[in-house]
């Protein structure tokens, strides 16, 4: 039983440093980050923040939205893009038709607009993609980058771009807000407090390692062409532009709001999907452009988040073979209760929606499940590129 006990406390171990000691250690590294700033503020009385620019000294935007059909909310989408808080003279803005087959097409063609430039392309051929074909066409050096359904603050354009005073700086991250339903209250929307509280913590040390696609801006400079069926490209822009010698920052302060998966089966299907993404472009992320506690974050926070469902599978069966022992009963019976409860989540999810952490349980065992056969997939070579709506 040597081999087992090894296998349950390694694995036992890496899952308790990725969801407990990591956040722990993150804390106190923010904390003591946060009262170094504040001494020099104090001390030395400089803006720690980004200073707003003058209208005047505002860069030209290309501001890119990728689109497949997306006929409901597009329209929504360009009435949003109108009333930025932004001079119309410096935003061009480029939607790319992914090949779409609804009226995303005939929308498009019937705007009017001088500073909108329709792309459509005749074949799908993925996101990575569409994304290549707009920077090629964009005017400006500034990039900003938008899904259509999402829907910016008026602001939001002025805070991403001012960090670009800055020339080290060659990625800005967003914040999203999410209009969620009543099922995604109740599970994707307490994991995304949890998940906006690490990112905004690691932002402080530095260790921004990813944007969401919905809302980032960056240097075009610090754009490298994606290979095509490249699936997690706000993970993989960033990390491009770090290799390049940019940096990464976070603003909280620019936000815009976002439609949730309305079921846990929305959100599953889009997780598979970054997971096959994630484990093809593991190999490109060791790299010189991670350095310091950036690479302790990706370990932490992304590497052994995406390995977490072995982990989870090793300590279950490691542990069956231990039953002749009190603690390793202990665990696997408290192994065997978790997946009652998960199962009890998906079985009753109508009736228990407006239990707060009922379906908890369903929503952590469908996200790591949604990550195991990702990699299965992976393994397989099934292609992912293609992206979708999970509304």
């Amino acid at each position: 039983m040597k081999v087992a006990e090894i296998v349950f406390w390694v694995s036992a171990l890496l899952i308790a440093h990725t969801l407990f000691l990591y956040p722990i250690v993150l804390f106190l590294a923010y904390s003591v980050s946060q009262v170094r700033r504040d001494w020099k503020y104090l001390t030395g009385r400089r803006n720690r923040r980004a200073s707003a620019l003058r209208e005047e000294r505002l860069p030209c935007v290309t501001l890119i939205v990728p689109a497949y059909n997306e006929q409901d909310c597009l329209e929504k989408k360009i009435l949003n893009v109108n009333e930025l808080d932004y001079p119309a003279d410096k935003l061009e803005v480029i939607v790319v038709s992914d090949g779409s087959t609804d009226g995303t097409n005939e929308i498009l063609l019937s705007l009017n607009q001088t500073n909108l430039m329709p792309i459509l392309l005749p074949k799908r051929m993925g996101k990575a993609n569409a994304l290549n074909v707009a920077i090629a066409r964009a005017q400006h050096d500034t990039l900003v980058f938008s899904d259509a359904s999402t829907l910016f603050a008026p602001d939001a354009i002025k805070r991403l771009v001012r960090h670009f005073a800055d020339p080290k700086i060659g990625v800005v991250c967003g914040a999203l807000e999410f209009e969620r339903t009543e099922e995604s209250r109740q599970t994707e929307g307490v994991y995304w407090k949890y998940e906006s509280m690490m990112r905004l913590m690691e932002a402080r040390l530095g260790a921004t390692l990813t944007a969401s696609g919905a809302m980032f801006a960056m240097r075009r400079e610090a754009f490298q062409p994606m290979v095509p069926g490249t699936v997690i490209e706000d993970f993989v822009i960033p990390m491009n532009a770090r290799n390049l010698g940019y940096g990464v920052c976070y603003d909280p302060e620019a936000w815009a709001t976002e439609v949730a998966a309305s079921s846990v089966v929305g959100e599953f299907k889009r997780r598979v999907r970054l997971a096959v993404g994630s484990f093809r472009a593991l190999r490109g992320f060791f790299k010189p452009g991670l350095h310091g506690f950036a690479w302790i974050a990706f370990v932490s926070h992304k590497l052994l988040r995406w390995i977490l469902p072995f982990l989870l599978l090793a300590v279950l069966l490691s542990s069956a073979f231990l039953l002749d022992r009190p603690l390793y009963r202990a665990v696997f019976l408290g192994q065997m209760l978790f997946l009652v409860w998960a199962s009890a989540g998906f079985i009753f999810r109508k009736q228990m929606r407006g239990t707060r952490f009922a379906m908890a349980g369903y929503f952590l065992l469908a996200m790591n499940l949604a990550f195991f056969i990702g990699f299965i997939r992976f393994l397989i070579g099934r292609e992912e590129g293609l992206w979708q709506r999970v509304n």
